[in-house]
């Protein structure tokens, strides 16, 4: 039995509630070359891929992304770490939805900064923490958990 979620839309792709599962991928290519990017896209698409989340390292990819958005005919996700700034940029190049890791975006009025922008643009997050990223145990309580 599938837990009871809130859906959202990532593109014109519902996800969560009671839409269908659906198939995510990530691309390998280097997102600033938009055109292996795209040919990347295009075969996981056909392979049946709904959802494509791209790499961005650096201002060059998340500027980039509004290329890819173009040319790809499926919903863009932005992979984010470390660099709000590379989250507002990827939400101004119009991707689809931000997966951000709190773990390595440690500064909370970053953080808002981007939700503001994210909500604004009605862009959905979703969180995405890896067990590296997070802080010792102990020190939890002098980073409120992120």
């Amino acid at each position: 039995m599938r837990r009871v979620t809130k859906p959202v839309f990532v593109g014109d792709v519902k996800v969560g509630g009671d839409a269908p599962v659906s198939v995510q991928s990530m691309t390998k290519t280097d997102t600033r070359d938009v055109k292996s990017t795209l040919i990347e896209i295009k075969k996981l698409e056909n392979a049946g891929c709904e959802i494509i989340r791209c790499a961005v390292p650096d201002m060059e990819a998340a500027k980039a992304l509004k290329a890819i958005k173009k040319g790809a005919s499926i919903p863009v996700i932005a992979d984010i770490h470390f660099h709000h700034e590379l989250a507002i940029e990827s939400l101004k190049s119009g991707v689809d939805c931000l997966r951000l890791n709190p773990g390595n975006i440690r500064d909370e009025e970053k953080v808002k900064e981007v939700v503001k922008l994210a909500k604004q643009r009605e862009v959905p997050i979703r969180i995405g923490v890896n067990f590296g990223s997070l802080p010792p145990v102990g020190a939890i309580g002098k980073t409120r958990g992120l």
